[in-house]
């Protein structure tokens, strides 16, 4: 769980160099993505494919010359062969909702809109506790729960309506809503928050219509690159893991056991 980190004049770092400036308040996700930044940029350092005179920034942006020495260090450190005939036709067998065309899903949700200046962490604590409240609720009484949380608590026009949206496609939602939805067969409140541009949305797909399945040929190399890129977050996760245990890491937690260091 993120959590906000408040302007209190505490500067995390690693190996040294600063991640933020002093009193800057960045949610922890935020100052993670900025390490994992960092540490690439060392890495690139120390390996002779950057100037070690390439001047860190405080705001997390990467200068255009360790943006390219960082993306040759990956291709160098971060290799991910190409999946194999048979691989991704079990791939595509295991997740035939995923390419299929025409998929729609019957929704309702509630809103927790993340606007200027509200209090992130108390925004999710209220989110998370929602999303409780429906999940525990017994079946026969859900509908209602549901509803009135989505009246009570919901900062989108749909919670007059108990939430719902209505029949959607894919083309519908905004992306990182759509692939938390759709591509799966689960039926009912979804076990985690989602995230979108417009906040935090404790999700119920109440009934799915599977479209129909494209034929695998048609959809080869999309099944191969949904492979390449899972094996690629994969590789890269266990290559930050290498340097941040291997790094001096001050105000920052990178729960390099347990939690993704890529977003």
């Amino acid at each position: 769980m993120d959590r906000h980190v408040e302007p209190n004049g505490a500067v995390a770092r690693v190996n040294g160099v600063a991640l933020n400036r002093p009193g800057e308040a960045l949610s922890a996700g935020e100052l993670r993505q900025r390490a994992c930044s960092e540490l690439l940029r060392q890495a690139a350092v120390a390996q002779g494919l950057l100037a070690a005179a390439d001047a860190p920034t405080a705001d997390g942006v990467l200068s255009e010359d360790a943006a390219r020495a960082i993306e040759v260090l990956l291709g160098e450190h971060v290799a991910v062969p190409e999946p194999s005939e048979p691989e991704c036709r079990r791939h595509y067998a295991a997740l035939p909702a995923r390419y299929a065309t025409g998929e729609r899903a019957e929704v309702r949700h509630i809103l927790f809109a993340v606007t200027q200046g509200v209090d992130v962490a108390a925004l999710r604590q209220r989110a998370e506790a929602a999303l409780l409240d429906v999940r525990c609720a017994d079946r026969s009484a859900l509908e209602d729960r549901f509803a009135q949380a989505a009246r009570s608590l919901s900062n989108c026009p749909s919670g007059a309506e108990g939430g719902a949206l209505g029949w959607l496609s894919v083309a519908d939602c905004a992306p990182e809503f759509a692939r938390e939805v759709f591509g799966h067969a689960e039926v009912g409140v979804l076990p985690r928050l989602v995230h979108s541009r417009f906040g935090l949305h404790v999700v119920e797909v109440l009934r799915r219509d599977a479209g129909t399945l494209r034929p695998f040929e048609e959809v080869r190399g999309a099944v191969a690159a949904d492979m390449q890129q899972k094996a690629y977050v994969t590789a890269l996760r266990h290559y930050l893991r290498r340097l941040a245990g291997q790094a001096a890491l001050e105000g920052v937690d990178l729960e390099a056991d347990a939690t993704p260091l890529v977003q």
